[in-house]
């Protein structure tokens, strides 16, 4: 096969000596523009997981690199005047340039032709290649030549940084967090030889402007940068190498290959340095794309091969990196606020892939201390005790709401079961509900209940707006506390547009065949094409609503629930006036979100006058549409806000659903950052949802302080004991019932 490879990066050198080792006969060239020392950037890095795929795809590089890179396993993060270590976490440092000159030496050995400072300017030169590779980095021309092709996407981050070097050995990848008159700075600083590091300055685009940065050539920049850590750098000079301030781009492409051209590396996707990806993602992708062209007969369906097997990983990765990049373009929001645990518990899981257990395996030590603090914290919230040594894991801390204690951190979330008839809660919601309050969990959550008959999402849907369901409630109520340790609480609701609908086996948000009952909103759109156009609302109306959702409250206190939620979220009545998208009106209800908020406002303050003072009141809110032009992030810090100062306790975070156009941004815990921001910028408790599965999951966003609870729905539905079994998991002992007293003793076995 005739391949020719168009930049001589770590990744088109590495795919050729991976296509040299399995077929000697391929011929193949590397063009490159630069020459063959001259690279931007000081030092690369690798987990020790990056380099056990290199091993095993070439073990002659891998020996190579290993003799010559820095290795270590702590992290050092200097915040306010302390450092707060970790170890245990396997990294590796190696300069750029050496890394170059091994793949180099290796690709030449093998028989691979290197072509330097020649620029491929078009695909003329290649019309005889079988495969051309596209490894020319994030500003890829043979990419954009084939633009409409390949559908390239580029969002340009808006925090500046400069790669810079230094003599300073660091001995830890070290984080440097410092705060001058012009702003915060975040070092992202690492040994890649005996004798140098790199040393990454960030900050905001706001705080390098009022530095006069914005005008400022290399020489000022390292000058600026060598004043503000002179400390940290202890004499050693900063070393420039085309160290120019830069913003970092996302690059995505709808697709990677078009005919017999294939894009490699940062050309098809870059992933934020912060996390170290970008070699080990462009040298993953020559792994897989050599396996591809050994497993498939022909070039188009090992390319076809080759993306459907990497874009999913490559995806993961973007979406942690995305999280990590955020994290520190928004560190301005914990600098300062957060105590040093757990601002360093905050950073090492800012991607939301490296979990509380895994810190617990890597660093036993850093974590017990971090859960001391997390203990003693709650203890002082709660009211209760200091807890012996060793302290609980997080999630089994009490936390306090008004008069309210919960034993734990864990929610069963709403759960629409379609159960009811007529609004009326039977013996499965007695089951589905008790089961779980049996299994462990500190709170329980009705499902969506609805005010009326005719705010109902479907036939099937719980209701209470009369006292036979008001008596049926408190039987279930009276289980829950009479038998468990739980606590209960009610989520109510008006479905507005989204009601008189199917169940969901029947058709999620389709409606219904017949039986419709006339539905309200505050503008006059159908949720769907094809759904019924609801009524505006007028004010008689809206003090219906109201009235409603007042009487519900006083039938929940009567029935006897620990806390209640109003449903602000997932396109519902509430959730419909926040939406601008949903929301057209021209009248004091509608246009601002000042005005969008108030009748959802007049709906909670009545509902907060006719709650006992002593019990909480959370929202539920979805925190975006996930739709350009719609309610987005910012605005659910406001409504928190406003909510926090009517008296509400806590915001439920969730988001989308509000609109049937809506793009959601799935992923793990892919809604959790959105309670992590209302917490921190609005100061007040958030429960967090949205893919959360496990206690490692649960553990690390509460001891982080991205969220106070927990809440988990599906997870649930699998396991109503998962409580009681993630507690049996960590090792910690969660008091059974006395009719189960036989767990006691129970040791499971494996299978």
């Amino acid at each position: 096969m005739r391949i020719a490879v168009i930049g001589g990066g770590p990744a088109g050198l590495f795919f050729a000596i991976l296509m040299k080792r399995r077929d000697p006969a391929h011929r193949i060239r590397v063009v490159e523009r630069n020459r063959p020392d001259d690279t931007f950037g000081w030092g690369v890095v690798f987990s020790d997981e990056t380099l056990g795929n290199i091993a095993e795809a070439d073990p002659p590089t891998y020996a190579e690199i290993t003799r010559a890179f820095a290795h270590w396993t702590d992290i050092d993060i200097h915040y306010c005047g302390e450092v707060v270590s970790s170890t245990g976490h396997g990294f590796s440092g190696l300069a750029r340039k050496r890394l170059l000159g091994i793949l180099q030496r290796r690709a030449a050995a093998l028989g691979v032709e290197l072509r330097f400072e020649h620029e491929a300017t078009s695909l003329d030169e290649f019309r005889d290649a079988d495969l051309v590779i596209a490894a020319d980095g994030v500003n890829s021309r043979m990419r954009d030549l084939h633009a409409a092709a390949f559908a390239p996407e580029i969002d340009w981050r808006p925090n500046r940084f400069i790669w810079l070097g230094t003599t300073r050995r660091f001995s830890a990848f070290t984080f440097l967090f410092k705060e001058n008159e012009h702003g915060l700075w975040r070092v992202h600083a690492y040994r890649f030889d005996e004798a140098h590091s790199t040393f990454i300055v960030e900050t905001t685009e706001a705080s390098w402007r009022r530095a006069g940065l914005d005008g400022a050539d290399e020489d000022r920049s390292v000058a600026y940068c060598e004043r503000l850590f002179a400390a940290e750098l202890d004499g050693h000079k900063l070393l420039k190498n085309r160290s120019i301030w830069r913003r970092f781009p996302t690059v995505r492409n709808a697709r990677w290959s078009h005919g017999n051209i294939v894009l490699l590396g940062d050309a098809a996707h870059t992933a934020h340095f912060s996390i170290g990806s970008g070699t080990k993602l462009a040298m993953e992708d020559a792994a897989a794309l050599a396996h591809a062209l050994g497993a498939e007969a022909g070039v188009p369906a090992a390319l076809a091969a080759y993306e459907a097997e990497r874009r999913p990983q490559v995806e993961s990765t973007q979406r942690a990196a995305e999280a990590s990049l955020r994290w520190f373009e928004e560190t301005e929001r914990y600098f300062g606020r957060l105590e040093p645990i757990q601002f360093a518990a905050s950073l090492l899981t800012r991607s939301l892939r490296l979990t509380h257990a895994d810190l617990a395996r890597r660093d036993p030590r850093f974590t017990r201390r971090l859960d001391r603090w997390f203990a003693a914290g709650a203890a002082r919230q709660s009211g209760r005790d200091v807890p012996a040594e060793p302290a609980p894991p997080p999630m089994f801390t009490p936390f306090r709401l008004r008069g309210l204690v919960l034993g734990n951190r864990v929610v069963v979330s709403p759960m629409c079961m379609y159960s009811a008839e007529e609004g009326l809660p039977n013996d499965w919601h007695l089951v589905h509900l008790g089961s779980r309050a049996v299994g462990g969990a500190g709170l329980v959550m009705t499902e969506m209940t609805d005010i009326a008959a005719d705010a109902r999402i479907t036939p099937g849907c719980a209701g209470l707006w009369n006292d036979e369901q008001a008596r049926a409630w408190k039987r279930i109520v009276d289980f829950v506390h009479d038998r468990t340790a739980a606590k209960i609480g009610i989520q109510l609701a008006h479905a507005g547009r989204k009601g008189s609908t199917r169940r969901m086996w029947e058709g999620i948000d389709e409606p219904l065949d017949d039986g419709n009952w006339p539905l309200i909103a505050p503008s006059p759109i159908p949720y769907l094409a094809h759904s019924q156009v609801p009524k505006p609302m007028d004010r008689a109306d809206m003090e219906k609503v109201r009235d409603d959702f007042v009487r519900a409250a006083r039938l929940a206190e009567t029935a006897g629930f620990d806390l209640l939620e109003i449903h602000f979220a997932h396109g519902y009545l509430l959730s419909s006036f926040l939406t601008p998208l949903a929301n057209r009106r021209a009248d004091a209800y509608g246009g601002s979100l000042e005005n969008r908020m108030r009748f959802p406002l007049e709906v909670f303050d009545a509902v907060r006058a006719a709650w006992p003072p002593a019990k909480p009141i959370s929202v539920r809110i979805s925190a975006t549409d996930w739709v350009p032009g719609g309610f987005d992030a910012g605005d659910a810090v406001a409504v928190a806000r406003r909510l926090k100062a009517h008296g509400c306790d806590i915001i439920d975070v969730s988001a989308g659903q509000t609109v049937a156009e809506t793009q959601p941004v799935y992923g793990r815990l892919f809604q959790t950052p959105f309670a992590d921001r209302i917490r921190h910028e609005a100061a007040m408790p958030t429960m967090a949802v949205g893919n959360i599965s496990t206690y490692a999951d649960v553990n690390s966003i509460l001891v982080a302080g991205r969220a106070d609870l927990c809440v988990l729905a599906r997870v649930h539905l699998f396991d109503p004991y998962w409580t009681r079994h993630a507690a049996a998991a960590q090792g910690y002992e969660l008091a059974w019932p006395d009719p189960y007293c036989a767990m006691r003793r129970y040791q499971p076995r494996g299978p």
